[in-house]
């Protein structure tokens, strides 16, 4: 059986959506924390503009309050999966170094971990990084080699997506004390000419497919509970290589649900299925579903741990930065809250809610 999340009372969310047209009446959400938009580096602009622009004070010198940022970074679970939470820390200069510093065990994440979520490089581990034709050089001092050997792919896994989180870093070298890796110190992970990047995925599911080769990658976002929180867990999917639309492949792949391997649970009705092929025009994918998307308020609104992880999923595809869902057609979708769903939602949406 596929696993899933009852809908008769929504689930606690550990954030929030926030969606261009919808009103903006009271709503209530269990959240762990309500911080301040986070800000990119746009393509092609430097890392030192982005801290020039952003960063560059760091410190309010009235009332003594330090200025403070959100960051997003992933962290180890209960289940042993790489997570994305976002964290409130405080502005400084050398963002990457700073996003890393905060994965240490010990370092300055310690007061800002989530119930059932730790770091993920040794404790003691120094941090350095320099940035390179869209490179991150990561150099680490001895420290680094202190993690269990079953730990190492997804120790590499977390370092990548927390530090491409930057539009302007698209993959990852590891040094060690100046020197340049060509795999992980202890079980001898492959890192690659290239470095590491999202492509090589994160939290990667076995299934039937071995042929890599003949397969490639997708990367879905599912549910996992902790205690009363509900979070989003990216994972990749290895699938046949085939002539389908990819994102109609990743939306055919999303619906099947998570591995039954996993803990990971869905948000989707068995009976949810598209009634017509996607349409993408100018970074916008346009989905048409029947009317068992709709699993909230007596079959009436989308939920939106559903709308979340289509939009999720959706925006790890290349070229992808918005999803607009439809039912039957219309577009004019009520949401949990009452409010419609009347234009396309962003990743960026989502993040400035501060919650992912």
């Amino acid at each position: 059986m596929r696993k899933y999340v009852k809908t008769g009372v929504p689930a606690l969310i550990v954030f929030t959506l926030v969606m261009a047209g919808c009103s903006t009446g009271n709503q209530e959400a269990s959240m762990e924390m309500d911080t301040p938009q986070i800000n990119y580096i746009d393509e092609g602009d430097s890392l030192d503009a982005e801290v020039d622009a952003t960063e560059a004070e760091a410190t309010s010198e009235e009332e003594g309050v330090t200025e403070t940022i959100e960051r997003e970074l992933f962290l180890f679970d209960q289940n042993g999966l790489i997570v994305p939470q976002t964290i409130e820390i405080p502005k400084q200069e050398g963002v990457l170094r700073q996003s890393l510093e905060y994965l240490v065990e010990g370092g300055p994440v310690s007061n800002h971990l989530p119930n059932g979520f730790r770091a993920v490089l040794p404790a003691g581990t120094e941090v350095d990084v320099h940035l390179e034709d869209g490179i991150a050089y990561a150099d680490f001092s001895e420290e680094f080699k202190n993690y269990k050997p079953e730990e190492e792919l997804k120790i590499l896994q977390a370092i990548t997506w927390t530090v491409t989180q930057f539009e302007n870093v698209n993959s990852v070298k590891i040094r060690i004390n100046g020197y340049d890796q060509e795999t992980m110190p202890v079980n001898q992970t492959p890192i690659g000419m290239e470095g590491f990047s999202r492509a090589n995925g994160i939290n990667l599911e076995t299934n039937d497919v071995f042929d890599v080769v003949n397969s490639k990658g997708v990367t879905l976002y599912f549910l996992a509970e902790n205690g009363d929180n509900t979070y989003y867990v990216p994972v990749t999917r290895r699938v046949e290589k085939n002539e389908a639309d990819p994102i109609e492949h990743v939306v055919s792949e999303l619906l099947e649900g998570p591995s039954m391997n996993s803990s990971l649970l869905t948000d989707f009705r068995q009976e949810v299925e598209l009634l017509d092929s996607p349409l993408y025009e100018n970074g916008i994918v346009t989905l048409n579903f029947n009317e068992a998307l709709l699993n909230q308020l007596e079959g009436t609104a989308i939920s939106d741990d559903v709308l979340n992880m289509l939009v999720l999923s959706l925006t790890e595809q290349n070229g992808v930065e918005k999803v607009s869902i439809q039912v039957n057609g219309n577009s004019e979708i009520l949401t949990t809250s009452g409010d419609m769903l009347a234009e396309p939602v962003s990743r960026q949406q989502l993040l400035e809610a501060g919650k992912f």
